[in-house]
């Protein structure tokens, strides 16, 4: 993986249109650490998830300046190919929020699980990306 930079600094090359491009190295940079998808689609599954990335607001669940996101194309081994974006702390590396896209295991279209749950059940299901969004906008629960 290339090295992480915040997820601020992330927001801010997407929108200037620096991940557009669809060659592997722009791909990788953007944040792709593993596919098995044809590299050419990489760039459409960025855009398809930066446009969910860019609207995640300071102050909520994510810290824009402590994170960074990457991506994964999953490949199981019975049932289609699906994506996943993943938010990580940039000191640690550890995974904090991962938000799946079109599981065929799970009910809704967006699935969230996050570090402190254990990643063992969904802290997050919608079919909605704005609701995605808002979620992700607002801050944890005590």
């Amino acid at each position: 993986m290339e090295k992480q930079i915040t997820l601020s600094h992330w927001i801010q090359n997407f929108n200037q249109g620096e991940f557009d491009k669809k060659d592997t190295q722009t791909q990788i940079k953007a944040g792709w650490f593993d596919w098995f998808c044809k590299d050419s689609s990489l760039a459409n599954k960025t855009k398809k998830m930066g446009n969910i990335i860019k609207q995640i607001k300071a102050g909520g669940k994510v810290d824009l300046e402590t994170c960074y996101v990457w991506f994964k194309n999953n490949c199981p081994l019975n049932g289609p190919l699906y994506d996943d974006f993943r938010i990580a702390d940039i000191e640690t590396n550890n995974n904090l929020i991962v938000v799946q896209i079109d599981c065929i295991w799970n009910d809704f279209k967006y699935t969230a699980y996050e570090r402190l749950d254990g990643f063992e059940k969904p802290v997050f299901e919608s079919n909605s990306s704005r609701e995605l969004v808002k979620w992700l906008n607002q801050g944890w629960i005590k």
